[in-house]
């Protein structure tokens, strides 16, 4: 059964009846039928069907009506609100009052009835009342009978919409960590109040020896492992042997066979999968109800047995042997922070995410005196032996044959195969992984547009975000062999440069860097840094750090009430209402 959130529209009308309600029955419920139709046009859950919206069975004139449209909205698994008006109704008696619900309300700008008047009225009430709403008026003046949606306002419904749905689709999902913290990473410190409160989710955990159960009892699908297997042996060549004393044909072979195996229990322990239960593990092939997940592999693991990395990369890819399909969340040493942001910019874009460590920042002095080479700028070596989803290296070319990651319902065959080409699977090096395994190893295009982006605990304060966008870059073939070389060149590289505004934690790139919270990164493809922001604030994070415009910062309008510094206002409105779910 498909239970996909839906969207609620909320047609608000004025109450008087006996000729004032009358003449505007048709005109707002058009609205309202006209965003219905917009938004299944133009947003996508991350599987990529089609977002449903479910219109009120009736204007809503008042309480009694408001109350009938809350209840079909249960009903039909509505889970964030778009309440649409051309005219004046009656602010607190007509508005969402579902604390945990993401609302929005759109009042038509016309001169013939004040749309604008009730829109203020219901944000004071919301307010007033500690239930933040975002407030969507368009910048021009358009006749009573204008159906189009001006671009303004579209740019904020699909940015509410994504928002809206990644909150409301996160609710009651898990995050579920395979081991338990890699290395010391704060990250990988599971924090259940952040999940719970922050997030609607909750937390389930495995030991790393589940996995091992699994491999060791042969509780997975042997008829997938051999198609696994064979397209593996096609599809994912292996690179150059950096090992002192290179592994041997024979254990390469073993840990191929492991590392495949391991992808798929990882999946099954995540998702379920109804196979297992027909060979008699009933319990297996539940899952974990997981949306998001991470695996600790080092050291407990990697010590002792094949790395993660091959699966953490295929999972989080947008396609395996079994062809394209929605990439998973695994975070490499089990990040859960990470996790979540590659969630987020998942859930925002419907595509596949790269994991990176923030690994060292190049100067241009720095640059030139290794390779000879002076670069245009400074830049940051995003790189990770992990969860780099193999859609990163940019080999899916868009219709001007730029190199893009696409929204895996966009991929093709052949952009799949393109990415699996330009990736090499080097034997993990036994320095850092005395198991064994492999480890992906591509190189993202340049000029491609990136969010780098993460997610924070700071004692006192709850998490924070931090967001730069920016650009990945081209180095001479030389020049990235020898910065490469130095650092690990099994692994997949991104040079990034962030966008830069002169001031602050954006007046050069080194202050991007030394600003940075942690060790890790998640970058998505696209600007997609005022999308976070929205959602961010839904969920009552603030940002701490980001190089989006002001025009295109979109917070809830009770925002406003709190000061004039746009940031500072986000601060004290997130520290006064709270996390969504507390």
């Amino acid at each position: 059964m498909n239970n996909l959130v839906k969207i609620g529209i909320r047609p608000t009308i004025d109450g008087r009846q006996m000729g004032v309600r009358e003449s505007l029955e048709d005109q707002t419920m058009s609205m309202a039928k006209n965003l219905a139709a917009f938004i299944a046009e133009n947003v996508r859950h991350s599987s990529g069907e089609a977002v449903e919206c479910v219109i009120a069975d009736t204007t809503i004139g008042g309480v009694a009506e408001a109350a009938a449209c809350g209840e079909k909205f249960k009903r039909e698994n509505v889970g964030l609100t778009i309440t649409v008006t051309p005219c004046w109704c009656y602010g607190t008696e007509t508005i969402d009052m579902d604390p945990h619900m993401p609302k929005a309300i759109w009042g038509f700008n016309g001169t013939e009835r004040p749309g604008a008047v009730y829109l203020a009225a219901a944000m004071a009430g919301h307010s007033q009342l500690g239930l933040p709403a975002f407030s969507i008026y368009g910048e021009e003046v358009q006749d009573a009978d204008d159906k189009n949606i001006p671009s303004d306002v579209q740019a904020k419904i699909i940015r509410f919409c994504r928002a809206g749905l990644t909150v409301a689709s996160m609710r009651g999902k898990s995050y579920l960590s395979m081991g338990s913290v890699s290395m010391g990473i704060a990250g990988s410190v599971i924090d259940p109040s952040f999940f719970q409160e922050y997030l609607g989710m909750r937390n389930e955990y495995v030991d790393m020896t589940e996995i091992k159960r699994r491999l060791d009892r042969e509780i997975y699908d042997k008829e997938e492992f051999e198609i696994a297997m064979s397209w593996t042996r096609e599809n994912c060549e292996e690179g150059k042997d950096y090992n002192g004393e290179p592994l041997s044909v024979e254990r390469k072979q073993e840990d191929w066979a492991t590392v495949v195996k391991m992808t798929m229990i990882m999946r099954d322990l995540m998702q379920g999968n109804p196979k297992l239960k027909a060979l008699g593990f009933g319990e297996e092939s539940m899952g974990h109800n997981a949306i998001a997940g991470g695996f600790q592999g080092q050291r407990h693991w990697t010590d002792h047995l094949p790395n993660g990395d091959f699966s953490e990369a295929i999972l989080n890819s947008s396609f395996d042997w079994n062809g394209i399909r929605e990439p998973m969340v695994i975070a490499t040493e089990n990040d859960s922070l990470n996790g979540i942001n590659m969630l987020f910019g998942k859930m925002l874009s419907g595509e596949a995410q790269v994991f990176c460590d923030v690994r060292t920042y190049w100067s241009q002095d720095s640059v030139e005196r290794v390779s000879g080479f002076r670069p245009e700028s400074g830049f940051i070596h995003l790189v990770n032996s992990g969860s780099a989803a193999l859609d990163g290296c940019g080999e899916a070319r868009d219709a001007e044959g730029k190199p893009v990651i696409k929204p895996h319902w966009e991929m093709t065959p052949q952009d799949a195969q393109n990415c699996l080409d330009a990736t090499k699977w080097p034997p993990a090096i036994i320095e850092y992984f005395r198991g064994g395994g492999f480890s992906s190893n591509f190189l993202t295009h340049g000029a491609m547009p990136f969010t780098m982006h993460r997610i924070n605990l700071i004692k006192g304060v709850g998490p924070v975000l931090q967001i730069a966008e920016g650009f990945s870059i081209d180095l001479p073939d030389e020049v990235h062999d020898t910065l490469n070389d130095r650092t690990n060149p099994t692994w997949p590289t991104t040079w990034f440069v962030p966008k830069l505004t002169g001031k602050g934690a954006f007046k050069d790139v080194y202050s991007v860097m030394a600003n940075w919270g942690a060790n890790h990164c998640v970058i998505s493809h696209g600007h997609i840094g005022a999308d976070l922001i929205t959602l961010a604030s839904m969920l009552r994070i603030p940002v701490c750090m980001h190089n989006v415009e002001d025009k295109d910062v979109f917070r809830p309008h009770t925002w406003s009430a709190f000061g004039q510094d746009v940031e500072g206002q986000d601060y004290r409105a997130c520290a006064n209402f709270g996390p969504l779910y507390k």
